[in-house]
């Protein structure tokens, strides 16, 4: 009787076995792919769209393995450790919310880093100093003055962006492997000679409106694969010959093309290379996007309207430099958001600003800087993302 029992019973065992399995299954399933409530995901919750939440904080219930994280728009106002453990991190999106200061801590695996729109006034040297995989990072319109970077740090980094920001000075020390590099809407005056020399794979390099008189001679001469580069509304001293002659001389003869020509000579300059009509720059050119990077995947239908917003901005710029532009503009303060952090202090100028300008007040941008405003920081800047 028993051996009739043990035989019925033998069957029972693996059955339960298999079935406990399938259901830790399912449950760990569940309990893998969790997606915040306040959040949107996709791919197997590793896409996350947290954005425009009216967050204040990290929204609880991230899974360990997510890959990209939207927290754009929202009211933030500080991360540092709180994104660390997240390894598989590739893609972090904290750009428009209320943040002081980078964020320390955040996952060495990153390739891109957005962090526009907020109210960064420094970045210092260990702040990048261990991501050795990032590829992007854009710290456009902020309130920086200073970055600091160490040598030999950020090899990946392709894509710097720093634009509408507040240096006077083009940031030295600058990661060799660069190759796009986006300085313009600031208030540059100066270029330290020497301080470009080793950045011989930069191709892009955006300068324009900020607010250069001239440049060292031979400053941009070790830019050996330098393809484009942007000088347009800038208030370059024409009538000081023996300086603005030898930038005029290297805009005419360098191979890159160099949209904005000092004092007005025409719109395009450069490309000496091309023997043969019809290989110089259109306008087409200059709708695309400073870099493309392949991590970032987006619609063709949004790419067609971002070109287009560029395409504006490109032949605003290239129809000033047909024509000497009045100033007299001061230049509007940036709209102050409201957070639970506190909106940051008002702009003065830098020891260097002050060193430069003496008591006056430094020159105002021209108008055509004004128009764009706010639209330059959106057209031009997501163009930097895509």
């Amino acid at each position: 009787m028993e051996r009739i029992r043990a035989l019925i019973m033998l069957p029972r065992a693996p059955l339960a076995c298999l079935l406990l399995l399938l259901l830790s299954g399912v449950l760990g399933g569940l309990v893998l792919s969790i997606c915040p409530s306040v959040c949107s995901c996709s791919r197997g919750h590793r896409v996350v769209d947290c954005s425009s939440r009216h967050l204040s904080q990290l929204p609880p219930g991230l899974q360990h393995n997510i890959r990209f994280l939207n927290l754009s728009h929202n009211s933030l106002c500080g991360l540092d450790g709180q994104l660390s453990h997240y390894a598989h991190l590739r893609t972090l999106d904290l750009s428009y919310n209320l943040l002081g200061r980078f964020p320390s801590g955040l996952p060495r695996a990153l390739w891109d880093i957005r962090a526009a729109g907020n109210q960064l006034r420094a970045l210092d040297k260990n702040d990048t100093a261990y991501h050795w995989n990032l590829q992007v990072l854009d710290l456009s319109a902020n309130e920086l003055e200073r970055v600091v970077f160490i040598n030999n740090t950020l090899p990946s980094l392709h894509a710097l962006n720093l634009s509408h920001n507040r240096f006077w000075t083009v940031p030295t020390n600058m990661p060799h492997n660069l190759e796009m590099v986006d300085l313009s809407h600031n208030y540059l005056v100066q270029i330290l000679l020497g301080s470009l020399n080793r950045l011989p794979r930069l191709r892009r390099f955006y300068l324009h409106a900020n607010r250069f008189s001239w440049v060292p001679e031979g400053v941009f001469d070790r830019l050996e694969g330098l393809e484009f580069l942007t000088l347009g509304d800038n208030p370059w001293a024409c009538e000081e010959e023996e300086n603005i002659t030898k930038l005029l001389l290297w805009a005419e003869h360098t191979r890159a093309a160099v949209l904005g020509c000092p004092c007005y000579t025409k719109p395009t300059c450069g490309q000496s290379h091309l023997a043969t009509p019809g290989g110089e720059w259109h306008f087409a050119s200059y709708t695309e996007p400073p870099l493309m990077p392949e991590s970032w995947a987006v619609g063709a239908s949004h790419r067609l309207g971002l070109q287009s917003s560029l395409l504006g901005t490109w032949l605003s710029l290239c129809c000033w430099s047909l024509g000497r532009m009045e100033t007299g503009v001061q230049p509007t303060a940036r709209g102050t958001r409201t957070g639970l952090c506190s909106p940051p202090p008002p702009r003065t100028a830098s020891p260097h600003a002050q060193a430069q300008w003496g008591t006056r007040a430094p020159p105002p941008r021209s108008p055509t800087q004004e128009a764009r405003g706010a639209e330059a920081t959106d057209s031009t800047h997501r163009s930097f993302i895509l």
